[in-house]
């Protein structure tokens, strides 16, 4: 059988070990993250080769290969927080539906203020549904402990040094650092008394409070990095003989991504893409604890209709909960596994580890 390759590949990360992202927890095995929107992924092998060199010409006799290195890198058109968290390894937050908890987050608001002294930032809060009828919504400016400032602009829009300072009775921004009372103002008046910047066009410089079940939130922090995973990724092979499809999976039972990410934003040419590189190590499939293999190949050649995705041929819908030390340790000492195994003798008479129903 020959075959060619001309599809993606899509991957499923399974958590090796107890994983918190946010606050959902993972268990041994569930799978944490789905990729179907990859470009390209691809499988690298590197060797290094050693020779004993000798005779006239000093030609190569004897060739040592070893420092095996299988690397598999999986490109994404997309990204999703949890993605994010785990090619970099950050921490991610996102309140509870029911918390009532804020977060502060930044904005600048070009605007022109009013004759009458006022600046309407309505329209920005807008963005985050606000109740234009009630003046409340889910964005809030904050004005207790965060700075903000009111700055003039040139008609190009570029900044001219000049800071307006509020005269207004409620309360005072000295030096960008606002101690006006929030609940004092409405959206259209949250700022008032700005007397030689009316009719000119500024650039206001705040912060909102959003409501945390609103925000995700990825920390990066020098001692978190990328960790370990169980990948599986399914994809189609090609028959040359009649152009038939044919499923094929490739597992990884041991990979560690690599931390090193660059997401680039940019206006112009192709939008960016996510790269996950990730480092085959030597581990045992759930299916076979005799060995540990960097990387299992499979091809089903009899499958009786190709599809769009092929599905995994080693299924197992639910997060197996086991600590893999003690399994394996179970498995060689004879002792008992909780039954997810069962000695066998096969047709030669050697003793085999199966899976229980």
């Amino acid at each position: 059988m020959k075959f060619g390759i001309r599809e993606c590949a899509n991957i499923v990360f399974r958590a090796k070990q107890e994983t918190q992202i946010g606050s959902t927890t993972f268990h041994v095995g569930q799978p944490v993250l789905y990729i179907d929107t990859a470009t390209t992924s691809s499988i690298e092998q590197a060797t290094t080769s050693v020779y004993a060199q000798g005779g006239r010409g000093n030609p190569r006799l004897i060739a040592w290969e070893g420092d095996k290195t299988l690397t598999f890198t999986v490109e994404d058109a997309l990204l999703s927080p949890i993605g994010f968290a785990i090619l970099s390894g950050a921490g991610l937050f996102r309140k509870a539906a029911d918390s009532t908890d804020k977060v502060h987050y930044h904005m600048t608001t070009m605007t022109t203020v009013k004759a009458d002294g006022t600046i309407d930032l309505t329209e920005a809060l807008a963005e985050f549904g606000v109740d234009e009828a009630a003046k409340t919504g889910k964005a809030e400016i904050c004005l207790q402990d965060a700075p903000l400032y009111v700055m003039g602009i040139e008609d190009d829009g570029s900044l001219n040094g000049k800071i307006y300072v509020s005269t207004d009775s409620a309360g005072a921004v000295a030096n960008g650092t606002a101690s006006i009372n929030n609940d004092n103002y409405t959206f259209k008046s949250v700022i008032s008394g700005f007397t030689e910047a009316k009719n000119r066009n500024v650039m206001v410089d705040y912060y909102v409070d959003l409501p945390g079940k609103q925000v995700y939130e990825a920390d990066l922090t020098a001692d978190m990095f990328a960790g370990f995973y169980y990948v599986e990724a399914d994809t189609l092979f090609r028959r040359q003989s009649d152009g038939k499809d044919m499923p094929a999976n490739l597992t990884f039972p041991n990979v560690k991504i690599q931390s090193n990410f660059t997401i680039t934003m940019a206006g112009t040419g192709d939008p960016s893409t996510f790269t996950f590189t990730m480092d085959a190590f030597p581990g045992y499939t759930y299916f076979d604890k005799t060995k540990k293999v960097l990387c299992v190949l499979q091809i089903v050649e009899d499958a009786t209709k190709s599809a769009s995705r092929g599905e995994p041929v080693m299924p197992h819908t639910e997060g197996h909960e086991h600590d893999e030390e003690s399994v394996y340790n179970d498995i060689f000492d004879g002792a008992s596994n909780a039954g997810m195994f069962k000695d066998e003798v096969d047709e030669a008479g050697k003793k085999v580890h199966v899976v229980n129903d």
